[in-house]
This record gives structure tokens, sequence and C-alpha cells, in this order.
């Protein structure tokens, strides 16, 4: 390298030739999506791997069992700090990568440090919009495997996933089921929904709801009714516990995609410098 020679191109980036200076187009970008887009691979492929292991422990902040709800409060503490953990870790990476793989720039030194930011913010958004086509593909693929392919469409998607327990108990009868309990389940589950407001179910509801469930599980009107309303207290809490664990999903997600555009920035940046003045240790492993 010493006998190389460091030539700047009309659009300010450097590049190194033994031969003499060549000189860029004039045009040329600055930003360079080659290694942004590595970066960004790297950080997106991280992360998820953080996450599937965490889910793999039990550190996943929401889950599709049903213990989620009995979830403590310092698992919620635990799972949110590991998100953001492995966010700052994963898109860390990848900033830090973008700045190594970036050519160099004779420019001032502030001007070279934004621009190394700015490539690690680049490698951030391209992380969150490959993680959000991951997740799409995944939540897509799931649902189509849990779909049965002969079901109607309108009994698929109507009954409220996060009160299928409550809908149990509430048709639970050691009666044999009869055919159109779906159509059943998804009428109730709408009928409930609207008892989870700030305004109670209506009477007619709380009528029709209650000869819903003597009709389908066999009990006296009286015991139908106690049982609906007990159902509809549960399925109160249920959809309590569901929004406290919607609210720490999104704000743990928020918080650690904020702290992961910091890191981005401050790694990438770490990277140009190390590039720049040689600072990083070799990783060429010589044969002995």
């Amino acid at each position: 390298m010493s006998e190389a020679t460091i030539f700047v191109a009309e659009s300010g980036a450097a590049r190194v030739s033994p031969d003499g200076p060549v000189r860029q187009p004039a045009n040329s970008s600055y930003v360079e999506l080659g290694p942004a887009f590595a970066g960004a691979v790297v950080a997106a492929a991280a992360f998820f791997v953080l996450l599937a292991f965490a889910s793999a422990i039990g550190l996943a902040v929401s889950s599709a069992s049903p213990t989620w709800r009995d979830t403590s409060v310092g698992l919620t503490v635990l799972s949110g700090a590991w998100v953001v953990l492995s966010a700052v870790g994963s898109f860390a990476l990848g900033g830090y990568i973008t700045g190594r793989l970036r050519a160099r720039w004779d420019a001032a030194a502030d001007e070279i440090h934004f621009r190394d930011g700015v490539h690690g913010l680049l490698v951030w958004g391209l992380a969150v919009i490959i993680g959000v086509g991951m997740t799409w593909a995944a939540a897509t693929t799931l649902t189509n495997s849990k779909a049965p392919s002969t079901a109607p469409r309108n009994t698929l998607v109507n009954e409220p996933g996060f009160l299928t327990y409550e809908l149990d108990r509430l048709f639970r009868s050691d009666r044999t089921p009869q055919s159109g309990d779906a159509e059943a389940r998804a009428e109730a589950g709408r009928i409930i929904q609207t008892a989870l407001g700030h305004t109670d179910i209506s009477a007619d509801d709380r009528a029709y709801l209650v000869r819903l469930v003597a009709a389908r599980t066999g009990l006296p009107p009286n015991d139908a009714d106690r049982r609906v309303q007990q159902i509809i207290s549960e399925s109160r809490d249920a959809a309590s516990k569901a929004r406290h664990s919607a609210v720490i999903l999104g704000f743990t997600l928020a918080a650690a995609l904020v702290a992961a555009a910091g890191a981005a920035w401050g790694a990438a940046v770490a990277g140009g410098r190390h590039r720049d003045q040689d600072l990083a240790p070799s990783l060429h492993f010589s044969r002995w």
C-alpha cells in the first residue's frame, strides 16, 4: 500500500491504484448501495437469528401459547431488554461492515463522519424493510398453513384469536357437537367484542347469546345466563391483557429500532475510521 497512489475523483470519492490516478465520472454518487446492502443483509439476518434463539429459550415478547396471559413482569422486562440488545448488536454489526467496505474519501473529517453515519442509517432502513418483508412472509405462510383449504372463507377469519379459550368455555358441553358450531362461535365472539369497550353488551345481544349458549350446550336458561356473564367478565380481562401486551410489544420494538439506528450510525462511523486510519487488527490468518 505504501507505493499505491490514492487519488480523489471529481465526485469526492477516493480510489487506490498501483499505476496512478484513475478518475471517476463527475456525476457518480456519494451513496454506495453495495456496502449498505451487504450490511443490511447481515444486520437483518443476525437480528432474526437472535430473536429465534430468544423464542427457543422462552424470551419471546409475544407467544402463540395461552400462557402469555400469565407472563410475569420480570420476564416481560427481560424479553424487552433482549430485543433491544439484539437490535443494537445486529445493526451495529451491519453498520460497521458497511463502514469498512466503503471506499475512502478525501474530505474534511466532519464530512466523512456525516457520510459514514448516513450509510449506517441506510443500513438501518434497508434492514428494517427486509425484516418487515420476512415477517409478512412468515405470517402469511403460517396463516395459510393453519386455514383448512376446504372450509368456507367466512368461518376462518371472524373468530377473535385472543378469545378462543373463552369461546371454548362458553360452548363447553358433553353433548355431541352440532354442525354450524364454527359460525356460532364466530357470532358469539363478535357479540362479546361489543362488551369489551366502554359500553356494556346490549340487552338484546345478551338475551340472544344466552339462547345461543343454551341451544348449543343444553344448559337451563339461568345457568346459560350465568355462564355468559362469567365469560364476558373473563373476556374483558383477556382483552385488557392483550392491549397491554400490544403496547409493550410496540413500545419495545420502537425503542429497539431507535436504539438500533443510533448503533448503526455510530458503528458505521467507527468502521470508516478504522478503514481510513488502519486501526482495526488484521483478520488475515497466515499459514504456519
